[in-house]
């Protein structure tokens, strides 16, 4: 009865080896697959960033240069950001200045008139 324990406990044993081994394989070939998407997605990301750094050597797209290149992007977007607002606030200037200044050339012919 032991034997015939044992021989059933090593066939569990033996199916859960057999199964860790499978569930091995499918995550080694996920792994694989996920660097690869990582890979492309780098490299799309450089090529769109910057057309010329990416590709064209040859070489993989490292990381630090995608978190660099979007680093760069993000920047350039908040300074363009900041120079649209400081234009808008330039423009409301002049247009306020350019209001006051008609409506003056208004009152001004209006006393010219009277005057004539």
């Amino acid at each position: 009865q032991a034997e015939e324990e044992l021989k059933a406990a090593w066939s569990q044993q033996a199916g859960q080896l057999r199964e860790m081994g499978c569930r091995e394989r499918l995550l080694r070939s996920d792994m694989q697959r996920a660097r690869e998407q990582l890979e492309s997605f780098k490299t799309r990301v450089m090529q769109v960033c910057s057309p010329s750094a990416a590709g064209s050597t040859g070489t993989s797209v490292t990381e630090q240069q995608v978190i660099e290149k979007v680093r760069q992007i993000s920047d350039e977007n908040q300074q363009s950001h900041e120079r649209e607002k400081s234009l808008q606030k330039e423009l409301s200037s002049k247009l306020a200045k350019e209001k006051e200044v008609s409506a003056n050339i208004e009152v001004f012919k209006n006393s010219l008139q009277k005057l004539q």
